[in-house]
């Protein structure tokens, strides 16, 4: 084929594919124009996957084309599988609902025989906020002082609902490695657990964020109110590796166990994942996945979330995807043993 033609051809197609580009941004923008997109965050008002989601929200409609406002709301209830329900079965599937909910809700049915109103692998995922790392902490004045003390002695810990991390990750220490934690549920989410610490109900939390007690309860640390007891990440958070604080899976006995506890603790890769309902149109998705991280990247988000001392560390739609997708690959032995681990029977009561 003449150069020439060539040149002609190529400028053709680049053409069209701008204009197709183009005609799918002004369907998605006219779709958008003048519309709410409902926030469902699957805990309470005043925590930190509350938080989080309501500094996204101020920002993330400004990134959409169509600038639609965005209004949080909040569905507690069942470790956020409540609100993973509603977004997955009873909202628009048309790309006005996102879910604010807890990595629990995402693992939970790969990892629990208990039945939840949804199918995480197919749902939509806008990515997640940060990474986050898990911890178990005590009151200063409860017996425990180290993670080896609960091997011995029992502590009474607050917990949300089976599917939440305030009670999976203590049941597999128990499981796992032999604690002793008693674990009283029926919290809605970590606020109403702190308060719970605070009033002297329960001793202590495990599988709550820690940038979120950073943030929430700055206090704790200057009148030396808690101590953090374990780490429930893979890698750990900087300060407190540095701080010696021990991560769990080190504490592992066999190679076996280590590996549960690592699959459990994959969920904290994508600590506050954000999703919509199968079936939104592609084009959408595509736009709410680029405003998402748009508006975490964005300047004024950073500088709030700096003020309010919040990790924002992104992880991508596409990538939390194909995250999820490999974890409903790991080895079914491995995912019986966790399965097992969480299912085991716990000391339990409600508040």
């Amino acid at each position: 084929m003449p150069m020439g033609r060539c040149i002609r051809l190529s400028a053709v197609v680049f053409a069209c594919l701008l204009g197709g580009a183009a005609a799918a941004q002004d369907a998605v923008e006219t779709f958008y124009k003048g519309k709410q997109i409902s926030m469902v965050v699957g805990s309470s008002a005043g925590g930190g996957y509350d938080t989080y989601a309501r500094l996204l929200a101020r920002q993330m409609g400004a990134a959409i084309p169509g600038n639609p406002t965005l209004v949080v709301q909040n569905m507690s209830g069942a470790g956020s599988n409540r609100a993973t329900g509603y977004i997955y079965s009873v909202a628009p599937k048309d790309g006005t609902a996102i879910g604010a909910i807890f990595p629990g809700a995402v693992l939970q049915p790969l990892l629990s025989d208990q039945p939840v109103p949804h199918d995480p692998s197919k749902l939509v995922y806008l990515g997640s906020a940060n990474s986050d790392v898990y911890v178990c902490y005590v009151r200063s004045d409860a017996p425990v002082k180290a993670f080896k003390d609960v091997l011995t002695h029992e502590l009474i810990i607050g917990a949300s609902n089976p599917g939440a991390t305030t009670y999976d990750l203590p049941l597999l220490l128990n499981s796992v490695l032999g604690a002793r934690f008693k674990i009283v549920t029926g919290y809605p989410g970590s606020r109403e657990i702190t308060l719970a610490l605070e009033r002297g109900e329960v001793q202590g939390a495990c599988g709550i964020g820690w940038t979120g007690i950073e943030v929430m309860h700055p206090e704790w640390f200057s009148k030396d109110t808690i101590r953090v007891l374990v780490q429930l990440s893979n890698k750990g958070h900087d300060d407190l590796n540095r701080r010696g604080v021990p991560r769990a899976a080190d504490l592992a006995r066999t190679d076996e166990d280590r590996k549960t506890i690592e699959l459990v603790f994959s969920q904290g890769a994508f600590g506050r994942p954000y999703v919509m309902p199968p079936g939104v149109p592609a084009d959408r998705v595509a736009a709410l996945r680029k405003a998402f991280i748009e508006a975490l990247n964005d300047k004024t988000l950073r500088a709030e979330a700096a003020k309010m001392q919040l990790d924002v560390d992104p992880m991508t739609g596409g990538e939390l995807q194909t995250l999820v997708a490999s974890l409903y690959a790991t080895p079914p032995h491995l995912v019986e043993r966790a399965r097992q681990a969480l299912s085991a029977k716990a000391s339990s009561a409600k508040p």
